[in-house]
């Protein structure tokens, strides 16, 4: 695993600068601490900062075809390297390390872009023809790793991170309004935006080719789904087998590497399954991590230990308390970059550099299943809403709604009430796109009500209903209801935040490499096509895998009803410890400074919170949303911090192009 950084002359000749170069990359020297490479010719700079993996010795880059040709930098992994090179070798290829990332280079030298349909795993990966002058670069099928990317004065800047953008002179932050709306709705921006006005992001599923001043975006996977009515000819043991197959194949695959691999285990059903799966696939030693809260309503530690103890792994835990997300924030979020409405991402971030202090660079973990195996309980509203929305004025079908959220306190007290009334808006819409996320979305949409009236006149002529910015697959009317929100969801909420936010930026903070057999690409496209029912037995989650799994887990784990990763909020800002960044970045001043959020009402949330005050879901959400986008525009926009460049004690390898290399002599 590392990070990438380049620059490109689309349009105007400026000197490809190594000082800078180095600059970008020490943004990112998080990403790969281990060694360094560039290679600079008169139209392109290429930077890697490496994590090694695989081949420790030998795979530093930029990595370079035989004749000099191709030049690449590579983040990721392609875990079916060892298949590919036998290939690429029958085919006369010559390799000069034991790396994946030499791989990519031979299989673009044969196919060019369709080289993308042979991978197996994560990556972003940029590769500079010197022949054709074409810059190429692309991302994985559904967003793991990220690329980042920007035009500015007749150039091409791109990176694994917008900080290392922004060590570019050409760039600098300004927030998007738009994006900020976005964050406001969806809980992040929509691809390709950033929170930040002309910076992009390579969609997952596509790549960029770059070539004579122009850029073209194509796209070369999507997610697809039957279109009914389907015709199941599998029974439900035979798929159970068939997953159950697919994902110990997906597991062993990702247990390749030369440095030890570890786990996490929060004592769900999917890290179970993945770490019981590992341990079927290796007799060595197993470490595996986990986080424990304080706060009793989000502690799953006594879960965590029952399946360390089954599974025999060696065990360790964080023990996070709301002080230490307040504390760990500001470095959470310029890691992230950008604003969130959640603090769920500061223990996972605490979490990697407990991974990190146990000298382990790589983990598997149990992201996907729930977006592709039917986990969630958006799923399951959008499923009671349709049976209620067959009798409208029914008292009893609303009250299955209850069962859904047994963990969130006092939401169906009242008989009810509040779970029904929330609920029924637009209940009989049943054929409007958004039927499974538009009252989550409206919901979400209220924290806009902090927006000041500058946000609010930047956004004037934008705020149509929010469906309209998602772009939906042209097969999307045709799919079963359920497929139409995994698509959402999985185009969202998965791409854009929880693979971002909650993945790579704060494992990678600490130089942690995770590996998701659930989004091995064979398995998602298995979980496609299967009918809902395999997915969403009755309001039964993930019945599938739970049968596919039955026999590598204790009953109660298999059995247990999801419960979905949270963590506390406004008691991680307000407590006996309050960070004096929270009050400053709260306060009247600063708030009518940065001009996002109207000061007066900041005041009366951080009053109500002050008095002790109950908050509901909605003000805890505001909150972290507010304090988030105040640090962005402070750590980003007004008081931007570049790090040390990397230097010649970095273990840094620099590779010339022709051109570059005969002015040198001169």
């Amino acid at each position: 695993m590392c990070g990438i950084v380049g620059v490109l002359n689309l349009s105007k000749p400026h000197p490809i600068e190594e000082a800078n170069l180095r600059q970008m990359l020490g943004m990112i020297r998080h990403r790969g601490p281990d060694e360094f490479g560039m290679y600079i010719d008169s139209d392109v700079g290429l930077g890697s900062a490496r994590l090694s993996i695989i081949d420790l010795v030998g795979g530093q880059q930029p990595i370079a075809s035989e004749d000099k040709t191709l030049w690449m930098v590579f983040n990721g992994e392609i875990y079916n390297y060892i298949e590919l090179r036998a290939e690429l070798e029958a085919r006369g290829h010559r390799f000069a390390t034991k790396t994946d990332a030499e791989v990519v280079l031979h299989l673009y030298e044969d196919y060019g872009p369709a080289c993308l349909d042979h991978f197996n795993g994560p990556f972003a990966i940029a590769i500079w023809d010197s022949q054709r002058r074409v810059l190429f670069m692309a991302r994985d099928r559904v967003g793991i790793r990220p690329l980042f990317y920007a035009r500015q004065d007749g150039a091409l800047i791109f990176g694994s991170e917008i900080k290392a953008l922004l060590a570019n002179p050409r760039l600098s932050a300004e927030i998007d309004p738009i994006s900020l709306d976005q964050v406001f709705t969806f809980w992040s921006s929509l691809s390709p935006r950033t929170i930040f006005h002309d910076i992009f992001e390579v969609p997952p599923g596509h790549y960029l080719i770059a070539q004579d001043g122009h850029i073209q975006m194509s796209r070369y996977w999507g997610l697809s789904f039957p279109t009914r009515p389907l015709a199941e000819t599998r029974t439900v043991d035979e798929a159970a087998e068939e997953l159950c197959a697919l994902l110990s194949e997906a597991t062993r695959l990702r247990l390749r590497a030369d440095v030890p691999v570890g786990a996490y285990l929060s004592g769900g059903l999917d890290s179970s399954t993945i770490t019981a799966l590992v341990k079927t696939q290796t007799q060595n030693h197993l470490e595996t991590f986990s986080i424990a809260f304080s706060d009793p309503a989000f502690d799953e530690s006594v879960h965590q230990q029952r399946m360390a103890q089954f599974l025999g792994t060696e065990h360790h835990v964080l023990y996070c308390g709301h002080a230490d997300i307040g504390r760990v924030f500001p470095d959470v979020i310029w890691h992230t970059e950008m604003p969130m409405i959640r603090t769920a991402p500061a223990p996972l971030f605490l979490l990697s550099k407990l991974v990190n202090q146990h000298n382990l660079k790589v983990v598997l973990t149990g992201e996907g299943a729930d977006e592709f195996l039917g986990g969630y309980n958006i799923y399951k509203e959008a499923k009671v809403r349709r049976f209620w929305a067959r009798n409208p004025e029914s008292a009893m079908r609303p009250l299955l709604l209850q069962r859904l959220y047994p963990y969130v306190a006092n939401l169906s007290s009242g008989g009810g009430a509040y779970l029904t009334a929330f609920f029924k808006e637009r209940l009989t819409d049943l054929d409007a796109p958004d039927y499974s996320h538009a009252i989550r979305w409206q919901n979400t949409a209220r924290l806009k009500r902090f927006f000041s009236n500058e946000m609010k006149a930047a956004l004037a002529g934008s705020n149509g209903p929010p469906i309209e910015s998602v772009p939906l697959d042209e097969a999307f009317f045709d799919w079963e209801p359920l497929a139409r929100a995994q698509y959402l969801e999985i185009t969202i909420f998965l791409s854009q935040y929880l693979l971002s936010a909650q993945g790579d930026r704060v494992a990678m903070a600490h130089s942690v490499e995770g590996r998701m057999p659930f989004l091995d690409h064979r398995v998602i496209e298995f979980c496609n096509q299967l009918p809902p029912t395999f997915k969403l037995q009755g309001l039964q989650e993930k019945y599938l895998l739970k049968h596919a799994v039955a026999h590598l887990l204790p009953e109660e784990t298999w059995r247990r009803a999801k419960r979905p990763y949270r963590a506390p909020i406004h008691r991680s800002f307000f407590n006996e410890f309050t960070p004096d960044y929270v009050r400053d970045l709260l306060s009247s001043g600063d708030i009518e400074k940065r001009g996002l959020f109207n000061p007066h009402a900041v005041t009366q949330l951080v009053k109500k919170i002050e008095r002790g005050i109950p908050l509901g879901e909605n003000d805890d959400m505001a909150l972290v949303g507010i304090l988030s986008a105040q640090l962005v525009h402070q750590l980003f926009v007004d008081d931007f911090q570049l790090r040390p460049p990397i230097s010649d004690q970095d273990n840094v390898k620099v590779c010339y192009g022709r051109d570059v290399q005969n002015r040198l002599r001169l």
